[in-house]
């Protein structure tokens, strides 16, 4: 068997497989194609637009990259 190849969602970053629409945010290519929050309760759906907002945080936090101190690197 040969080990599948993902790639990561260019809104979310989560792994997808290739030529895929990303169960998680609902993204392909740049577009909404489907709407994960309208299947959604609304406590569901809270819970959910917070999740997304979290994680797209995460996202932009580790693109910035910034210098580390001397002391940042020793605890590394």
């Amino acid at each position: 068997m040969k080990k599948r190849m993902l790639s990561s969602c260019k809104k979310c970053g989560e792994p997808v497989l290739p030529h895929r629409i990303c169960s998680f945010c609902g993204f392909y290519n740049g577009k909404e194609m489907i709407n994960v929050l309208a299947k959604l309760e609304k406590r569901e759906k809270k819970q959910k637009e917070k999740e997304l907002k979290a994680h797209e945080e995460e996202t932009r936090e580790e693109q910035k990259v910034k210098p580390l101190s001397l002391e940042q690197l020793s605890k590394k």
